[in-house]
């Protein structure tokens, strides 16, 4: 059995997502082969900035490579679909970005295709590999928290807080309809899933759009690329997507749950929080003190537990790179996911449970948003 560093990449992307995979993929001990951004003169920067041996000039070359076995899809959300569907025909494993696709009815293809490929095929809810967020989930699995009573919590960002501020994300047709659940919303819903494998049944959900017009820098300068946006000539947009929302959570079993998505909370750069709430105990965490698990207890104190592999469970160990005292964040979460998916394929068993978010994950998310968008519409609870 050859290692996961015998298996060469691609990363398509070369925005905001395209590097954080390619470093992402390094820090894993996967090679990045080559890279494919949006034309010839971004992909041949991108190859030069990162150091990648190669650049593309369209997907098909990409396709067409046979010296890479894996495919990281880092596009605008409206492009997922399609070069998945191809890139799985072209008999390559796929790891995309999320959302999966624009439907679920894309989606649901992309399921499909997926089993029948015998490839790994995955979804980049990255946030699962946070080891205080194994731990929790290892912590559920065992019945240490008890029965789950409910589960709230939100994920905040401020970068789209001014109507100066844009990206293509705002745009209903690159993007899809919905945008702060679709974009941030759905991975506190994986992790929640995946911490206390609750499925949910039904949403109600309001959302707000603050900015109906936003105003488009000529030229297209985005906000997660520039800050330096003064004196630069705009034009107005019109915007259809939401800035934030309330979602009010139905999960089988009887527990309950409550969700809110910014992305015009000031001051909240990328703040993901849950607060889970068992027979026995409760448990909860912050992406702004990723390192700290909350443990609550009624009888006896609190006890706040540090990122550490001496004091953590086996499973959490598995994500944690350094000692004790020595932080681990965000970069590393794709480190981790990365591994977990490089070396299902390397263990060369795909009829084994999958290691990682896998496109049934992706189109879960899907469902789920449109779920949300139908309880928006209508005003009023939607089951799944």
């Amino acid at each position: 059995m050859n290692g996961i560093g015998s298996i060469k990449a691609a990363v398509v992307g070369a925005g905001f997502m395209g590097p954080v995979h390619t470093e992402g993929l390094r820090r894993a001990g996967v090679p990045v082969a080559g890279i494919l951004g949006v034309d010839e003169a971004e992909s041949a920067k991108a190859a030069e900035s990162l150091g990648i041996p190669r650049y593309y000039q369209s997907f098909d070359e990409v396709l067409w490579d046979e010296g890479i076995q894996a495919v990281h899809i880092a596009t605008p959300n409206r492009l997922h679909h399609e070069m998945a569907k191809q890139a799985l025909a072209a008999g390559k494993h796929v790891l995309c970005e999320k959302p999966l696709a624009m439907s679920s009815t894309e989606s649901a293809e992309l399921v499909e295709l997926a089993a029948a490929s015998g490839l790994a095929a995955g979804v980049n809810y990255n946030i699962r590999f946070y080891p205080a967020c194994i731990e929790a989930r290892q912590r559920v699995a065992e019945g240490r928290i008890g029965e789950v009573f409910h589960v709230c919590g939100s994920y905040a960002q401020d970068w789209l807080l001014l109507e100066t501020d844009y990206n293509w994300r705002v745009l209903a047709e690159e993007g899809g309809p919905l945008r702060a659940v679709a974009d941030i919303g759905t991975h506190w819903l994986d992790l929640v899933h995946a911490i206390t494998g609750l499925d949910v049944e039904a949403v109600c959900a309001d959302l707000t759009t603050v900015h109906p017009v936003r105003r488009r820098p000529l030229g297209e300068v985005e906000t997660f690329k520039s800050k330096e946006q003064t004196h630069v000539e705009t034009e107005p947009v019109e915007i259809t997507t939401e800035d934030y929302g309330a979602i009010l959570l139905r999960y089988r079993g009887g527990a309950k749950g409550c969700l809110w998505v910014s992305q015009v909370t000031a001051g909240r750069k990328n703040c993901i929080r849950f607060e889970i709430a068992g027979s026995k105990q409760s448990i909860a965490w912050s992406g702004e003190r990723p390192n700290e698990l909350w443990i609550g207890r009624r009888e006896t104190a609190n006890e706040l537990l540090l990122r550490d592999p001496s004091l953590m469970s086996e499973a959490a160990r598995e994500a944690i790179s350094v000692p004790g005292g020595h932080n681990e964040g965000y970069a590393d979460t794709f480190k981790q996911c990365f591994r977990a998916f490089y070396r299902y394929i390397a263990a060369g068993d795909f009829s084994a449970p999958a290691t990682f978010p896998t496109f049934e994950d992706g189109h879960r998310e899907i469902l789920l948003c449109e779920a949300v968008l139908a309880s928006h519409e209508r005003g009023g609870w939607v089951k799944l």
